[in-house]
Formats: structure tokens, C-alpha cells, sequence
């Protein structure tokens, strides 16, 4: 979210909304606050229904304790001025109470954000606070006390989580991914050990930069395809097989010319102009493209009948990713059909190794790969193609993740497979 033109009130629903329509919240729990340049905290109201709330519910606490709202402050304003107070780094703070921190949070366990080299480097230190009645200037204390350690993400015992952010955008951002990670790992947790990041590759998360590309004029056909990519970015978003964060879409051009998604913003808010243009291994200048532009550029440059491309780290189909499981799509005739075999490849980097992942790309035989700890690939013709090989490929991993309590994997025979192939093609 660009907060630049935003009242802090604004900004407080906005976000809310946002935590709420994608559960990550109920309607009595959670609470955010801004801290403003004056030191008045801006926050969100108690026991007012998280599912409508307004700008006219938000409330502003000046530093002398006056109040100015139609409501009193959330009952954990107290740990929110405890944090600001001894963090004077941080400027927003989230909390919330989303399913997969708290089945960590009451199993008195910190999600290993190692296993994803992105949500370690969004999420940074983890730590936990103990136990405390909420509301209470002991909960305030205890997790003050945590994030004077260093940590932005703190887990509370029995609770949920608190995080702190340099602006309200930030801290969402950070509690998204880790809240999407926690989901990912309690999937992965079925299907056998997880497997982490090798240490060396979360030193550096490599962005490189592209020569800038000469002014080009607008045409038609490129306003048309920057729509298209902003509502399957969208959608995808919607259907959570993206998080504001990670995950990227581009759709070709020309033959070494195409729009990729924009390094480290938002994908629910993309529009047409933020779409970044790659032409030539060269981009405009003042904009950065996803760090994976080159392997964009790599599977163009192979697989000429390629249209679109999309790496995303889904929460089902990464559980495949972190461990040694094989994703099956021998399922249903649409898995078999639509996905193929997808290899699973080795822990490879989508920056310093992008030529040896696009040679496992094909279309004809390979259009969607696993690669350990950093997600999946799918390729298309066009961009519905590639969008619905996602969709399917999340939802097959979904099926087998759920299957997994009620016994033993019946695949499709060889005989089906053989057949479906005949008939489709």
C-alpha cells in the first residue's frame, strides 16, 4: 500500500479490511496502530466489528494520554506503547490471530523461515514472548521486551503474533509472509522432513540491476497485455497462489521483449504503468523488475513458443517444495492432463543459476517445475495457460495434502494415462 496520500485512518481500515477478508483475523480479535511523526499513536477502536470497521472508528492517544474518537483504544493499546517506546525504529505495528501462527504460537514453536529464502529475508529475527492476560501491562512488558532483542515478528504464547513495521505497508508485508510460511510449513509437516535453505544462500538475496532501456512508445497491443497481467496478477492474489510479496508474473512481447512484475510491490495493488518492460536484457530507467527477470529472459530466449510465465510460492504446492514428497498428478484426468510429470529440481537459485532451471522447461513435455525451497515454475502459451496450470497445480497438491488422513494414494493406472494422452492429444 502507498501510504504517501493516506491518512493514517485510511491506512488502519485499508489493512484491516485486507487481514480480515482473508482470515487472518476475526471479528473481535486483532489490533493495529501507526505511530505519527508527533508521537500520538493512531489505533484501532476495542470491541468494534473488525469485518466493518471505518475511519470514523479510528483512534488517536496523544503523548499526554488524551484521546480524540468516539471509541476507547484497542484493550492492548498498553503493549503497542511499551513496543513504540522502546523500538523508536518501528512505526506500525500488526496483530492478529491468523490459524497458522497460532497452531505455532500453542504448540510453543517459531516457524523456521529458512526454508524459503524470500521469507527469511522479509521476516528477519523471530523470537517469542511468554504468556500474559491480555491487556495487561505484564503481556505489554513481555513483548516489549522480545522486540527490544532485535526481533520484528514476535509469537505469543498461547495468542498470536506482533509485528512491527518502518511503515504500515511493512509490518503487513512481513506478518503476510510469515503468516503464509507457518501455513506452508504445518502442510509440509505430513509429508516428512523439511528441508531448509542452505546457509550460504540466505546471506544475499541477489537483485540484479538491468541496463536502462531507451523510451519506447505505447502501443495498443502493450496497453492491452498490461491489463491482461495486472487482473491475472490480481486474481491469482485473490485465490492466495500469491502474497503481496513473492511471486512473479510476465508475458512476452516480442521475441526478447517482455512485461514481468515489479521488484517488491504489492501485487494486489499493481496497475498497468508499475508493469515493468524487459527488452533486450534492458529495462526503463527508475524501475526495478522481479529479481527472476533474467530467468524470465532465459525461458523466452529457449522456448520461443512460450507467452507467459509465472513463479509463485503457493502454500500447497511449496509443502511438495520443502520436502522430499513427490507431487502425483496421476489424480483426476485434469492433473494428468494440464500439469504433466513436474520434475522436482534440486535447491537451485533463481538468480545465479537461471540457465540451468529454464533447461528443464518444456512445453511439449515439461511445463511446470518444483524447485526445492524456492517454489514453482509453470510456462504457457498465453497467460490464461500458464495461469491455469497454477490454479491446477495448487489445487492438486491441495487434494493430496487432504488425502493424506484417509489412507494410501490410489493413482490413476498406467492404462488411463495411456488413454487420456490418446484421446486429448
Amino acid at each position: 500500500m502507498n501510504s504517501t496520500w493516506l491518512h493514517p485512518r485510511e491506512q488502519l481500515v485499508a489493512t484491516m479490511a485486507r487481514i480480515y477478508r482473508h482470515r487472518m483475523t476475526t471479528t473481535s480479535g486483532g489490533n493495529l496502530s501507526i505511530r505519527d511523526e508527533d508521537g500520538s499513536l493512531w489505533i484501532t477502536p476495542s470491541r468494534v466489528d473488525k469485518g466493518n470497521l471505518t475511519p470514523a472508528d479510528i483512534v488517536r492517544v496523544f503523548p499526554d494520554g488524551r484521546r480524540e474518537g468516539r471509541h476507547p483504544p484497542s484493550s492492548e493499546f498498553p503493549f503497542h506503547a511499551e513496543i513504540y517506546r522502546r523500538r523508536p525504529d518501528l512505526k506500525a505495528i500488526v496483530h492478529a490471530h491468523p490459524g497458522a501462527l497460532v497452531a505455532f504460537s500453542i504448540c510453543r514453536q517459531l516457524p523456521d523461515t529458512r526454508v524459503q529464502s524470500h521469507a527469511y529475508s522479509v521476516c528477519g529475527k523471530l523470537a517469542f514472548a511468554p504468556y500474559a492476560c491480555p491487556g495487561t501491562q505484564e503481556l505489554g512488558d513481555h513483548i516489549a521486551a522480545a522486540f527490544a532483542t532485535g526481533a520484528n515478528c514476535v509469537l505469543l504464547e498461547n495468542h498470536g503474533v506482533v509485528i512491527g513495521g518502518a511503515d504500515l505497508q511493512d509490518a503487513f508485508q512481513r506478518f503476510e509472509t510469515l503468516e503464509f510460511v507457518a501455513l506452508t510449513l504445518s502442510r509440509a509437516a505430513c509429508l516428512g522432513p523439511i528441508s531448509t535453505v542452505p546457509a550460504e544462500s540466505l546471506a544475499v538475496e541477489t537483485a540484479p540491476a538491468l541496463p536502462a532501456l531507451a523510451p519506447l512508445p505505447l502501443t495498443h497491443p502493450e496497453r492491452e497485455l498490461r491489463g491482461e497481467l495486472c487482473r491475472f496478477v490480481h486474481r491469482a492474489y485473490a485465490q492466495r497462489m500469491l502474497i503481496s510479496t513473492a511471486g512473479a508474473f510476465s508475458a512476452r512481447l516480442g521475441a526478447d521483449d517482455f512485461l514481468i512484475t515489479p521488484r517488491r510491490r504489492d501485487r494486489l495493488e499493481l496497475q498497468p504503468p508499475g508493469l515493468v518492460r524487459v527488452k533486450d536484457g534492458c529495462c526503463p530507467a527508475g524501475q526495478a523488475p522481479s529479481r527472476t527477470a533474467r530467468l524470465h529472459a532465459e525461458i523466452y530466449a529457449r522456448l520461443p513458443e512460450v507467452g507467459a510465465i509465472i513463479n509463485a510460492q503457493p502454500a500447497h504446492a511449496s509443502a511438495f517444495c520443502m520436502t522430499g514428497a513427490q507431487l502425483d498428478t496421476r489424480t483426476i484426468p485434469e492433473s494428468a492432463l494440464v500439469l504433466f510429470e513436474p520434475p522436482k529440481l534440486p535447491f537451485l537459485r533463481l538468480v545465479e543459476d537461471a540457465a540451468e532451471i529454464a533447461r528443464h522447461l518444456s512445453l511439449q513435455r515439461t511445463p511446470v517445475v518444483l524447485i526445492a525451497n524456492e517454489g514453482v515454475l509453470v510456462v504457457g502459451r498465453t497467460l490464461l495457460e500458464a495461469f491455469d496450470r497454477l490454479e491446477v497445480l495448487e489445487a492438486t497438491a491441495e487434494a493430496l495434502l487432504l488425502a493424506q488422513p484417509l489412507g494410501p494414494l490410489v493413482p490413476m493406472p498406467d492404462s488411463a494415462i495411456a488413454e487420456l494422452r490418446r484421446v486429448f492429444g
